[in-house]
């Protein structure tokens, strides 16, 4: 097959934008390959919704603060959740996989893969930084460009071949290797009266009941002390962690209200699919408004940050806005695991 005809055989992928790079990739793919999912569900159904707050791990010298899962859970919670089969390869060096990547697009295939953002020409320069758990769809090539859907952009993209290399096989933390992935089994059906109270359930349970101390809504708790002993510290340290975890919150994928909004949709659509549940109803506006609490505490820390130099940063106000925002969440969660334990 040309490289003409392989990009013809794509003529009926249609690129989207969504929120989120991983969950907009998998409901891409799978309602590509028939099976349609909302990129809210696919997030939901892959139980994706987390937070930690772990010091001993650092990005850009900072704590790492996370609020969803980490990379590649959200394709391995679907495979595991919904009985999708999906292949999956990395590659020893960049010259297999890209052989790979042009065999792929040759059968057919629209192709997952992982890549840096920093790398990636089709970013704007203010956009870039490095990040390493990118995710995209390589749907065809034209002559040294490949061409790109990249979820968080409005419209498909192009990349030449010498720079895709370079994004997928960067080194460092959370370093792609080149990953290549997509469907190879999609079931006819799916039993979500079944699946969705139990995912429901699992993801309540992890945010809720885990015995670390630094995930779930524990860990935001974690974070709240540790913003408190900023204040025994240079103020000019203490504004660059604030800084950070807002960078974290909201830059940084969807950040921590982003991902709230996207389950308050999961929960809402599961919703009208179990019977028009209005109880999920209500978790689902709950979490919204604590996806909004969320945004506060952003803009709290940012008008702290952006203060004179001189004024006192509020820290008990920002701990105890993180403390509403676990409350917030804890609320969720309690009444999560009340409506789906029935």
């Amino acid at each position: 097959m040309s490289w003409s005809e392989a990009v013809k055989t794509h003529t009926d992928f249609q690129h989207k934008h969504f929120a989120h790079c991983e969950s907009g990739v998998m409901s891409l793919m799978v309602s590509h390959h028939g099976m349609p999912l909302s990129e809210a569900m696919v997030f939901g159904l892959s139980g994706a919704l987390m937070f930690a707050y772990i010091p001993f791990i650092k990005l850009g010298g900072m704590p790492l603060i996370a609020y969803r899962s980490r990379p590649k859970s959200i394709i391995r919670g679907l495979q595991k959740n919904l009985g999708i089969r999906m292949q999956m390869h990395s590659f020893s060096s960049p010259e297999k996989g890209m052989k790979k990547l042009d065999s792929l697009l040759q059968q057919g295939h629209i192709v997952g893969a992982q890549s840096s953002v920093f790398w990636l020409p089709y970013f704007p320069p203010e956009m870039r930084f490095h990040f390493n758990a990118h995710n995209l769809i390589v749907f065809g090539k034209e002559g040294d460009d490949y061409l790109i859907s990249d979820p968080v952009f409005e419209n498909s993209q192009r990349c030449p071949a010498k720079d895709l290399r370079k994004a997928r096989f960067v080194k460092g933390m959370m370093a792609p290797k080149g990953l290549l992935y997509y469907p190879c089994g999609i079931p006819d059906t799916v039993d979500f009266q079944r699946i969705l109270p139990t995912v429901i359930r699992k993801n309540a349970r992890a945010m809720l009941k885990t015995p670390v101390p630094i995930a779930g809504v524990r860990g935001i708790r974690a974070l709240s002390r540790s913003i408190v002993r900023l204040s025994g510290k240079d103020p000019r340290e203490a504004r660059l962690f604030l800084g950070h975890i807002v960078r974290m919150q909201e830059e940084i994928g969807t950040g921590g209200g982003g991902f709230r909004f996207i389950y308050a949709s999961f929960l809402q659509e599961a919703a009208t699919i179990l019977d028009n549940n209005a109880e999920l109803e209500k978790a689902s506006r709950q979490m919204t408004a604590a996806g909004d609490q969320w945004r506060e505490f952003a803009l709290l820390a940012v008008t702290a940050i952006r203060g004179r130099k001189k004024s006192p940063i509020p820290f008990p106000a920002l701990e105890q806005k993180l403390l509403e925002v676990a409350d917030a969440e804890t609320r969720v969660y309690k009444n999560l695991l009340g409506i789906c334990s029935r």
